[in-house]
């Protein structure tokens, strides 16, 4: 079996696609933070296509790391010359495996920042792109506002440091670029938040106002920050999916990414220095991202959210689990039918009752084996920007909101740290204490998870919201998700219903 490098790809099995173009005549254009499983998944893989088609040649991928622990992603990046198997896991049960090569550097700023930087101010560099999850913008989750006062940023802030967060860095090399009186790169969100490009905007400029208020104002007038929709569904790489590479495709590749067969990527056309041709490949370059991007967050994620509280709690593991069983489903399309699309903008074209029963088919795709335990991580970021505005947004038109209202008690219970037969719950959130000591007097006090301002805001002191919120906790706290879940599919749940 061959280990996964450049000199191995021609002795790979048929059954593997490899790419067909001159790595080495590949030149970097792009830099790019937080090199997970989606972004090798979905851009990359876009990028790739190009490539393939002898295309976009000029618009490699340099990763980049910020965190200690991207190490391990260095390691492998290296061992392998950047490369990776992609496998889409479809419905049937068949699989289609594709090496990887448009990433063709991996630079970790904790061990070289200088090299970071040289990489961005460089002219070449025309695209630095993100992916780094919903709480790495560093915003308040209430108030949208720069929180100055993280540690990291601060250290940042110290005259003549060294860089050492994406703000720092980014900022540094448009400073850079700036001073050579070369064109500022384009600043690409590809995170799962609504305006992600306007969030990036407001969040780096705010940083260089705090380290210079004349490059802040530059940054506003000449930095592109446009907005984008993404969405493919990308478990975490396990041990398993080691094996599988290597017992279907004949490598031995140390960190592959799996994902389902569907993709999308909508992208606002603003790019001033030039892009790859991406509607090539099947992206949907578009002047208004908003519409779909509402769509994809308060469908798609935030159904993400409706289905793993409840469903950890019932006993399943998997999405799949959930997904399958009749009544969760129905209780997921009744919320994105009654609750989340009457929140949605116009979307012409878009058959909203085919993408909705498309989400169910995706969620139950059991090849693609996507945990809960992955759903549930890091709900404080996730929450508050994909569920909390379809229900402000409701109780602002009164429409409905008691399906909402119940995910959030679903959270408030699966923050408790146990499940309905008494295993304890691993929390993984940055808030996880606050959190957990609020969710612990839930039976106490049916308000003490949702009087957490930072979080919340002013939901604690809305009628309709608190009467739908503690209906659905206690009906949890008594005779579980399972029948909370039921009570609200057939509609006793419902406050409105009386």
């Amino acid at each position: 079996m061959s280990k996964l490098q450049t000199k191995s790809l021609a002795g790979l099995p048929g059954a593997l696609a490899v790419p067909t173009y001159d790595r080495s005549a590949v030149s970097t254009g792009i830099v790019h933070f937080g090199v997970g499983g989606f972004h090798r998944a979905h851009q990359a893989m876009y990028l790739d296509r190009l490539m393939n088609d002898g295309k976009a040649l000029d618009w490699g991928i340099c990763g980049v790391g910020v965190l200690p622990q991207d190490a391990a992603m260095k390691s492998v990046m290296d061992a392998q010359d950047c490369l990776y198997t992609l496998v889409l896991k479809n419905p049937d049960g068949t699989r289609e495996g594709r090496v990887i090569g448009s990433i063709t550097e991996y630079l970790l700023a904790p061990e070289d920042p200088e090299a970071v930087l040289a990489k961005m101010a460089s002219p070449q560099t025309r695209i630095v792109s993100l992916t780094i999850t919903e709480g790495g913008y560093n915003f308040h989750h209430v108030t949208g506002e720069f929180d100055a006062g993280n540690p990291a940023v601060q250290a940042d802030l110290v005259p003549g440091a060294v860089p050492a967060t994406v703000f720092g860095l980014v900022t540094e090399a448009l400073a850079r670029r700036r001073e050579a009186g070369t064109a500022p790169f384009t600043v690409m969100s590809c995170d799962n938040i609504q305006g992600n490009g306007d969030v990036a905007r407001r969040m780096f400029t705010a940083f260089a106002d705090l380290r210079d208020p004349e490059l802040g104002e530059w940054m506003r007038a000449n930095v592109a920050f446009p907005n984008s929709m993404v969405d493919r569904i990308t478990p975490v790489t396990t041990d398993a999916d080691r094996d599988m590479v290597a017992e279907d495709f004949g490598v031995e590749d140390a960190w592959p990414v799996v994902s389902e067969d569907f993709e999308q990527w909508v992208l606002e056309d603003h790019f001033p220095q030039g892009r790859p041709p991406f509607e090539d490949a099947g992206v949907q370059v578009v002047d208004d991202v908003e519409p779909y991007e509402l769509m994809k967050l308060r469908l798609l994620n935030a159904s993400h959210q409706g289905q793993c509280y409840f469903g950890y709690l019932a006993g399943y593991r998997y999405a799949h689990e959930v997904c399958q069983d009749p009544l969760f489903s129905r209780f997921l399309l009744d919320y994105m039918e009654r609750e989340a699309t009457p929140t949605l903008k116009p979307l012409p074209g878009v058959d909203l009752d085919a993408y909705r029963h498309k989400l169910i088919e995706r969620f139950s795709n059991e090849h693609v084996r996507d945990t809960l335990a992955r759903l549930c991580a890091e709900s404080s970021d996730r929450i508050p920007k994909w569920l909390l505005p379809v229900i402000r947004e409701n109780l602002d038109a009164g429409g409905e909101i008691h399906r909402s209202a119940a995910i959030v008690a679903s959270w408030a219970r699966y923050a408790e740290g146990t499940d309905e037969q008494g295993a304890e719950i691993d929390v993984v959130d940055r808030l996880r204490e606050p959190l957990m000591a609020a969710a612990a007097r839930n039976r106490e006090d049916p308000l003490a998870f949702i009087s957490q301002p930072e979080l919340f805001g002013d939901l604690a002191s809305n009628e309709r919201f608190v009467k739908a919120y503690t209906q659905a906790l206690g009906v949890l706290l008594d005779a579980g998700a399972r029948a909370t879940v039921e009570n609200l599919v057939r509609g006793h749940g419902s406050p409105e219903a009386g």
